[in-house]
Order: structure tokens, then C-alpha cells, then sequence
């Protein structure tokens, strides 16, 4: 019984332990990283607005033709 009870116990502390070393080992990005990263989503946002812009152009014009300008 107390196996079980010290096996339920050490998950805790094992999330602790590794969110502790997840921790230490990050860092803060430096100015150009986060100009990078910023850039890459940025034409990200673009490219996807683009695509979804233009797959509403192509779909409003047949979606009125099936359904017959209703």
C-alpha cells in the first residue's frame, strides 16, 4: 500500500523537477531572434489571409451558381 502511495506522490514531484529544467534551460530570445520569429509569423498571417481570400473569390461565385442567386 505504501508502494502505490509513494509511486502517486513521486509524479508530482517529477513534473516539478522537470519543469525546473525546463526552465533553467530556456532563454530569453535576443533582439534579432525575435525580429526573425516576428517576421516569419507575420508573412505567415499574410500568406494564410491570401490563400483564404482567395478561396472565398473562387467559392462565393459557384456557391451561387448551385444554389441559384437565392
Amino acid at each position: 500500500m505504501s508502494e502505490k502511495l509513494q509511486e502517486v506522490l513521486e509524479i508530482p514531484q517529477e513534473f516539478i523537477r522537470d519543469g525546473n529544467q525546463f526552465l533553467t534551460r530556456c532563454k530569453k530570445p535576443s533582439r534579432n531572434e525575435f525580429l526573425q520569429i516576428s517576421r516569419a509569423v507575420a508573412i505567415g498571417f499574410a500568406v494564410m489571409g491570401f490563400i483564404g481570400y482567395f478561396v472565398k473569390l473562387i467559392h462565393i461565385p459557384i456557391n451561387n451558381i448551385l444554389v441559384g442567386g437565392a
